[in-house]
Parts: C-alpha cells; structure tokens; sequence
C-alpha cells in the first residue's frame, strides 16, 4: 500500500484536475508505506488539522515508483516511493483525515 498527504484544499484541486502532479523542484510526488508516513507527515503537516491521508492503488499508477533514500535525519536504511509522473485521481481508493500517528500503528484502518 502506497499513500500520499495533502491538505483538503489541495485533494479537492487535484479531484478537479484530474490528479496530483510532480513537484518541479523534484520532479516527482512523494509517496509513503504505512511503515514511514509519520515522518513527512511530521515535517510537512505539524499542528494542522486540514490534511488527508489518500492511499494509493499502485497497480492503477501508469509512471514508474522508485524507492529512494528521504532527507538527512530519516534512518539511513530507510528508502521512500517516489512517483516520477502524475498521481492520478483514479489510483486513489480512500481519502481519509489524517490523524498525526506518531507510529505506524497510530494510522486509522484503510
């Protein structure tokens, strides 16, 4: 299982849209296990309370995932999907509120 984070505001835009796009900065969407979604999840969403967790249907995604190390300070062995395309609305099977879990085992049943 794959997820992604982003604020209401923005899942509303990208249901209108069609879906999420790559970050140009990047050039890919962040995606996340269940195993390590509290750690973007505490960098980028901290003390609010507007932010959803979709969970991504992996076999609907038509660009590659590769699994690559995050930012200086997540365990070095740890390794995150990147989406190198467009995440589709259509891959998304659920969009639900995000809770802050500090642990994997803090996340809502998918």
């Amino acid at each position: 299982m794959l997820l992604h984070l982003c604020t209401v505001a923005d899942w509303s835009r990208a249901r209108a849209e069609g879906g999420v796009d790559p970050l140009p900065a990047v050039g890919f969407v962040h995606l996340s296990t269940p195993a390590q979604v509290h750690l973007p999840a505490q960098r980028l969403f901290a003390g609010r309370d507007d932010v959803l967790l979709l969970v991504v249907d992996e076999a609907r995604l038509v660009d590659p995932v590769r699994y690559e190390p995050g930012v200086p300070g997540d365990p070095a062995s740890m390794r995150f999907p990147h989406l190198y395309g467009r995440l589709p609305a259509t891959a998304i099977t659920a969009a639900v509120p995000w809770p802050e879990p500090r642990t994997a085992a803090d996340l809502p049943d998918l």
